[in-house]
């Protein structure tokens, strides 16, 4: 039966998942629904052929009744103690930089109130949130990046206090200020319908990939760092200047209904980026990026200090990913151990990998207990790819990572174990239908594959698995296990255009 929940509530939105049990990303037919006030006069209706959607214009401590199908919701929205429109300190369309104004609002906003952003094009430089708020951005509103980098102010690599800030592929570092800036905050709500553009294609953001300018690295679009209970739901985020979502020593953190979009082309545009957070649930978010669509981190050993948290319980469901270069993907930066991750009930099309772990002697730490289950993809080159030798950073290349011989195991040696692969469908395959690249001194443990459907791509070209050196270019493989122990395997079939193979 279909079942109906509330994700999250704030003072004027609410987003609930429908029949998320049974569907991925989208309902198997269009349902009607219904918004009632207790008393039972409707305040809205409309049809829905997503399984996760969030409904705007609610009031604040109000009582509502939610109809889809033959299912019924009844929830509350949350008290808000004041409503404050951005307008009504100085911010204007017509402005070149919002920020001050904004951030003026901030300050003026008491425990549980709501920033209202409305409809409008607003320019701006980074704004800092605090705890107990919520940010709302209205139908047709867009918050967009200045173009211009001096309007950025710089984080530095760490706190006063010797806590990481400033980070950057999972090392301490400067970096410019994100467009939404949170830092140390409880109780925040991020919502709406409207748009959060970071102005990636303006300015010179994607012309520095990898370096730095004004001794500093590029801002992400929203950046969280040391949060508790931060809830993002409704909106649209785009055009980032580097990874999209970046939380970091968070916990707590729902990321519902949203439509992360970043050009094809921009470099290193990840679409959500948790790093050291723990319980954190990605649902119903629709990606569409420049990079990995959902990259779980965990800092990394670095001489500049890495960061030192593991990354855990992490859910990730009923989402769609489309034309990233992976779906979801642990690593490179695992340091920290990355545990506990669930990925249920998604749609992935068009990405270069589905599931992939990537990491590499020097990073040490483990990744544990993964599970990829009722996921469906088509046109992913390799849905499943697990590389021990992935070549990232100036030594990626050298003997000591690329090495097929046995090495001493040391505190640098990374661990994977506890891989469970259950009812995944992937059609039009184009290199390999999984790869196991464990190393000789750690070999990966703990695999499990229970009924595993692959169809391959007759015209996919060759190309290797996964990035490392000696990969050779391959069409149409199977499992690929170097390295690499079973616990079972079992329902596994290989579908050529002529011939289906049960392994």
């Amino acid at each position: 039966m279909p079942t109906l929940a509330l994700l999250a509530a704030t003072s004027r939105t609410a987003s609930v998942s429908f029949d998320a049990d049974q569907s991925c990303f989208s309902l198997k037919e269009t349902t009607g629904w219904t918004l009632s006030t207790q008393d039972g006069g409707v305040v809205a209706d409309g049809e829905t052929n997503k399984v996760v959607m969030t409904l705007h214009g609610l009031q604040p401590k109000t009582r509502y009744v939610l109809d889809i199908g033959d299912e019924r919701l009844v929830f509350s929205t949350k008290t808000e103690s004041v409503l404050i429109d951005i307008t009504d300190y100085g911010a204007s369309p017509e402005a070149d930089d919002n920020a001050a104004a904004i951030q003026a609002a901030i300050e003026q906003l008491p425990p549980h109130g709501t920033l209202k952003i409305p409809q409008g094009v607003f320019r701006s430089g980074p704004i800092f949130l605090k705890s107990d708020m919520v940010l709302l951005l209205e139908e047709g509103a867009e918050l967009a990046g200045h173009a211009d980098r001096s309007h950025y102010p710089i984080l530095p690599a760490r706190h006063v206090d010797g806590r990481v800030l400033g980070t950057w592929e999972g090392v301490a570092e400067s970096c410019f200020a994100s467009l939404i800036t949170a830092l140390n905050c409880r109780n925040l709500a991020i919502t709406g319908a409207g748009t959060i553009d970071g102005g990636g294609d303006r300015g010179d953001w994607w012309t520095w990939p990898k370096e730095t300018r004004d001794d500093a690295r590029r801002p992400r679009t929203l950046f969280l760092s040391h949060g508790d209970t931060v809830s993002l739901t409704g909106l649209t985020v785009r055009n980032s200047p580097s990874w999209t979502i970046h939380p970091v020593f968070c916990s707590n953190v729902l990321a519902a209904d949203l439509t992360i979009q970043n050009d094809p082309h921009s470099p290193n545009t990840d679409g959500l980026n948790p790093e050291c957070c723990r319980d954190v649930l990605l649902a119903g978010i629709h990606f569409s990026v420049g990079d990995d669509c959902i990259a779980i981190k965990a800092g990394k050993r670095d001489p500049k200090g890495g960061l030192d948290q593991p990354c855990e319980r992490i859910t990730v469901e009923n989402c769609r990913m489309e034309r990233g270069h992976g779906g979801v993907v642990i690593g490179s930066e695992m340091s920290g151990c990355v545990r506990d991750v669930t990925v249920r009930r998604c749609e992935l099309s068009e990405t270069d990998r589905g599931l992939r772990v990537k990491t590499r002697r020097g990073r040490g730490g483990r990744v544990e207990r993964i599970l990829l289950e009722g996921c469906r993809m088509d046109r992913v080159a390799t849905p499943l790819v697990i590389n021990s030798f992935y070549f990232c950073d100036a030594d990626g290349r050298s003997d000591y990572v690329q090495s097929r011989q046995a090495l001493p195991v040391t505190n640098a040696t990374p661990e994977i174990s506890g891989i469970t692969i259950r009812d995944v469908v992937a059609n039009n395959v184009g290199v390999a239908a999984a790869a196991f690249y464990g190393l000789p001194e750690a070999p990966i443990t703990g695999i499990t594959i229970e009924n595993y459907r692959v169809s391959f791509d007759p015209d996919a070209p060759p190309d290797v698995p996964d990035m490392a050196c000696g990969f050779e270019p391959m069409r149409h493989a199977g499992i690929i296990a170097e390295n690499a122990g079973f616990d079972r395997r079992t329902g596994v079939h290989l579908s050529h255009a002529t011939q289906s193979i049960a392994v």
